[in-house]
């Protein structure tokens, strides 16, 4: 078990503390991870300028086919051509791919 500090003793009757060398680093807690990368971001904007038509399967087994209009951090707003258009989660998504690439499966 790692403790913030660790005890160190010099003199026999002079304790002294200091910060364990993995609590800090260069006097600046270690940072975080980023919370997204730009692959998602460009390849959204990549499909939403081509209007590529893409099938997105959901967790239920739906499979829903159209281009993507917008997209937020939480959902995607997928427009349809012989359905309305729909405001989905990507919680719910499973994957999805580009309704051309169906054709070789």
């Amino acid at each position: 078990m790692d403790r913030p500090y660790v005890l160190t003793r010099h003199e026999p009757d002079q304790r002294r503390v200091r910060t364990h060398p993995s609590a800090t680093i260069g006097g600046a807690r270690k940072s975080s991870p980023a919370e997204k990368t730009c692959a998602e971001e460009f390849y959204y904007k990549k499909q939403m300028q081509a209007h590529t038509p893409m099938v997105i399967k959901m967790v239920d087994g739906q499979e829903m086919r159209g281009w993507i209009e917008w997209y937020d951090k939480d959902c995607l707003k997928v427009n349809r051509e012989d359905a309305p258009n729909l405001l989905v989660m990507k919680r719910y998504i499973v994957y999805m791919y580009k309704a051309q690439e169906e054709k070789g499966r």
